[in-house]
């Protein structure tokens, strides 16, 4: 009995070591964050050659000395916010959301960034969500009426330029012919094939280059789920996130007093959760998959997109036990893979290898949302660990980090720069629910 009371007390002590030197580690990161935020600031009042002018302050992905950005993005905004807010930079998460929202008033859609060059495209709409997170910090319903006005005004360019035949939306540009054969040429360069275009004509490389430019505004830029074909697809992360868009509309509503206007939203967010069901959901496999409107099949490529129906509560519980029981088939050692493992030969930064924060984020809060707090937790932990790790060797945050080896060797289409806002921004959201 004796030997059993000392080898648990042994036990004790060792994890009480290793989540004290966790800690530690954590500690440390939170540091550099919070000391590093004032570095990622930018002011650009005025339109320049280059840049939109904004009214406020804001945050740009990397900090001083690494600033390959001098823009304001979109997506990667929503998850700095949610870094911001929780570390008490609450009014710079408000300007941040103000910035957006000013984009939207002036050009009818939140562009990929505050650059003329992304004058015809947008990202992922997250600015509902940005919206939501603001108000419920500061609860000012005044701002709240005036966002929500510019939220309509982004909703209808979704449902006007990007919707399809079958009534889910997708990606897709404004972009020239001109802009398509850049974009083209350029996938070619990241891609380093050079014979790539050589046989096809000029048509056919603008429809190559408004594909990639498509999917450029997806945020997954370049992945293998869409098969170089991304203006054919109904993405279900795009969807479950305007359906999220559709639910926030009700609450928004109802915070406004504004209760006839519910029912309209209700009817959208069924809609479209319906829709989802039956193009994206596989019986067989119990997963979600991008629709390919096309030839009305679903993507053979499983991504952790997977997940964005938990995050935004679209799932049923049977579909959720479902993703659950696919974690394997992209969770490693050490975090989330960005897709499964495909035959495609070319190095993807959005493919299998790569790991990024943006995905931690929305695969642990949906597992959260549906009670999978074991492997919710077990990924948000990895996550952290990945970081630290990584941190006490470079002594800095990074854009993504490969997910195969725990080190920050990612498969790169470009330098890579250092001090991403969403890694920031989710490891403190992952600390704080520790």
């Amino acid at each position: 009995m004796r030997k059993v009371v000392v080898f648990l007390y042994i036990i004790t002590v060792a994890l009480t070591s290793c989540r004290s030197e966790r800690d530690v580690a954590i500690k440390d990161v939170r540091k550099f964050i919070s000391s590093n935020w004032i570095g990622t600031l930018e002011e650009n009042v005025e339109d320049t050659d280059q840049l939109i002018g904004l009214p406020n302050p804001y945050n740009v992905p990397s900090v001083h000395g690494e600033k390959m950005f001098k823009e304001l993005y979109y997506w990667d905004t929503y998850f700095t916010n949610v870094g911001l807010i929780l570390d008490g930079e609450i009014e710079q998460a408000k300007n941040n959301t103000d910035d957006i929202i000013y984009l939207v008033n002036r050009f009818g859609k939140m562009l990929n960034g505050s650059n003329w060059c992304y004058l015809n495209r947008s990202q992922p709409p997250y600015l509902s969500m940005m919206v939501a997170d603001v108000y419920k910090a500061t609860k000012d319903k005044e701002w709240l009426e005036g966002a929500v006005e510019a939220l309509e005004k982004e909703y209808q360019f979704w449902m006007t330029q990007r919707i399809t035949t079958c009534g889910l939306n997708r990606y897709s540009s404004s972009a020239s012919d001109d802009e398509k054969i850049w974009m083209a040429e350029l996938v070619r360069d990241r891609f380093n094939e050079p014979g790539m275009l050589d046989s096809l004509t000029r048509q056919q490389i603008v429809a190559v280059g408004g594909h990639y430019t498509a999917e450029a505004e997806s945020g997954w830029d370049f992945n293998p789920r869409f098969e170089g074909r991304c203006e054919d697809f109904c993405p279900v992360d795009l969807n479950c996130n305007l359906y999220l868009y559709e639910m926030n509309f009700q609450y928004f509503y109802k915070e406004l007093g504004l209760n006839e206007r519910i029912a309209e939203w209700e009817k959208r967010a069924e809609k479209r959760k319906q829709l989802v069901s039956n193009l994206c959901f596989d019986e067989k496999s119990g997963l979600f998959y991008d629709y390919d409107n096309i030839n009305g099949r679903r993507s053979p490529v499983l991504s952790a997109a997977v997940f964005s129906p938990l995050y935004t509560g679209m799932a049923s519980k049977r579909q959720a036990d479902g993703i659950r029981m696919a974690l394997p088939r992209l969770e490693t050692q050490y975090g989330l893979r960005t897709c499964e493992k495909t035959t495609d030969k070319r190095n993807y930064q959005w493919g299998a290898v790569n790991g990024w924060a943006a995905l931690h984020y929305i695969a642990v809060c949906g597992l959260s949302n549906y009670g999978y707090n074991q492997e919710a937790n077990r990924l948000r932990d990895k996550y952290l660990d990945l970081v630290t790790r990584n941190f006490k060797t470079t002594g800095n945050l990074w854009e993504k980090y490969n997910i195969e080896d725990g080190t920050s060797n990612a498969l790169n289409e470009y330098e890579m720069p250092a001090f991403l806002g969403w890694t920031a921004g989710v490891f403190i959201y992952f600390d704080q629910t520790r």
